[in-house]
């Protein structure tokens, strides 16, 4: 009986070992799930010597089978392969997704921690590639997956950005010779061990985007440190991964649908020959990627840039600041948050503690589950006091100790000193009360969070901040 078996056992180990998925997901890939909360999986198998036998395929959580894919019939192998789609994979996981030539037995090929959820790309120069101290990091979760910069996908954990890992040209560094070298082996290794930055805010506003709806993360970072629009520019899309927006669209094609997009950048245009270009740059961009992304609606969420310790001239810094609080109610499906009352980490990024607190903020919002935060509605005068009233506040208005940030300039742009007191109205708690004496200079104007550096302190319970805007003219 056992020479009659052997046989047999040679043929399914053999046929085991040819088995191979040549599409589909890889392990910890997410998808984005539809409106219908679930996600469509193309496959394709290799199987040169199974011709008309039939794969079956099982997704798992953990042990427990998904009710639609237990021991599911893809069809039979033709021509040494078979093609099909996973239908109808609802939200959720991590997956185990395994394929196997009878219904029951081991897995002859299987992907673990697959993902089906909302994906958001990262893009934007260094504070959302992430440059604050890794202490005290966002932990990581089994329901939160990134397609890093070497096109893999892994379980997403600080600091999600590795620019000399990247697949992409554009990201390289130059070695000696001032040759651009992609790093391996030793060089990133060192690199890996010696590096002290690199939180994000990325992480911590998938972690809470998570939480507040259940629905798993994909995160795809593409961000760079230090580039401008004009680096950014969707004209150079045809260079492909020389340039950012080509890299970036690249990638997209392997990712697939996504979610939205989350951009931090303008630093680098605050300077007096880029400022004035800054507005009509950004709406183009925005622009370029529903285009190319095929997403007309595509939910673009942006943070302000906040403050710089240096003393180079301030007004091209606030005339980006101002074009990003404006550029809201021009660009659809946007949203604008603040970063101007966040510590630092050094110079001009974004400590670690507050970029979790604006990636919470800006995921709570993203979710649906917050208001946009403080947006400046109106500025009104009444005898000797100065209202500045905002929508879009969660709960109310607060300040750790003397509200900081409003100052009187004059028309020139120089400020004045005018007001005295500064308070949250505890009847209209949307709305800071400015008390100033004597009479209103002709011409004043407002501003929060004027220069570069200032001490600007208005949040909302939800701990999103109040942007910087103006100077605007005070009108009696």
């Amino acid at each position: 009986m056992l020479r009659f078996l052997f046989p047999l056992l040679l043929a399914s180990l053999a046929f085991t070992q040819s088995l191979s998925l040549t599409k589909g997901p890889a392990d910890y890939q997410v998808y984005q799930r539809g409106a219908d909360n679930k996600a469509d999986i193309p496959v394709e198998l290799a199987a040169s010597d199974a011709n008309g036998k039939d794969v079956f395929v099982s997704i798992k959580k953990g042990i427990v089978p998904l009710p639609n894919f237990i021991a599911h019939n893809l069809g039979k192998v033709q021509s040494g392969k078979l093609s099909a789609t996973l239908k109808g994979v609802p939200t959720g996981g991590p997956y185990r997704i395994e394929f196997r030539t009878s219904r029951v037995g081991a897995a002859i090929t299987a992907r673990s921690n697959v993902l089906v959820g909302d994906i958001w790309l990262l893009a934007g120069q260094s504070n959302m590639e992430g440059v604050g101290d890794l202490i005290d990091v966002e932990k990581p979760s089994d329901r939160v997956n990134s397609f890093n910069q070497a096109d893999e996908w892994v379980n997403a954990a600080e600091p999600l950005h590795e620019l000399p890992s990247a697949v992409d040209r554009v990201h390289w560094r130059k070695n000696a010779a001032g040759e651009l070298v992609r790093f391996a082996g030793e060089d990133l290794a060192k690199f890996r061990a010696n590096r002290k930055k690199g939180a994000g805010l990325g992480l911590p506003f998938a972690i809470e985007y998570e939480k507040r709806t259940g629905i798993p993360v994909g995160l795809f970072p593409c961000a760079h440190g230090g580039t401008s629009m004009d680096q950014w520019s969707p004209d150079l899309k045809d260079k492909g991964g020389d340039s950012l927006y080509g890299a970036t669209i690249r990638r997209a094609a392997l990712v697939g649908p996504i979610k939205g997009i989350l951009w931090y950048q303008g630093e680098s245009d605050a300077n007096p020959k880029a400022a004035a270009l800054f507005p009509e740059k950004f709406e183009k961009l925005v622009a370029a990627f529903r285009k190319d992304l095929n997403q007309a609606d595509l939910p673009f969420h942006y943070v302000q840039i906040g403050r710089h310790v240096n003393n180079v001239n301030a007004q091209p810094w606030n005339l980006v600041q101002e074009a990003q609080r404006l550029a809201e109610a021009r660009i659809a499906n946007s949203v604008a948050y603040s970063a101007i009352d966040s510590d630092l980490d050094d110079g001009i990024h974004v400590s670690t503690a507050d970029l979790k607190r604006i990636g919470r903020g800006m995921a709570g919002v993203a979710a649906g589950k917050l208001k946009k935060g403080p947006h400046l509605d109106a500025i009104s005068v009444d005898g000797q006091t100065v209202r500045v009233r905002y929508s879009e506040v969660n709960g109310k208005l607060v300040a750790a100790g003397r509200i900081g940030g409003f100052a009187a300039l004059t028309p020139q742009g120089e400020e004045i000193p005018l007001f005295y007191k500064a308070a949250i109205d505890p009847r209209e708690p949307s709305s800071v009360v400015l008390h100033f004496q004597g009479k209103l200079p002709e011409g004043v104007h407002l501003s929060y969070g004027h220069g570069k550096n200032p001490y600007a302190n208005l949040r909302d319970e939800a701990g999103l901040g109040a942007p910087v805007f103006g100077p605007l003219p005070i009108q009696n």
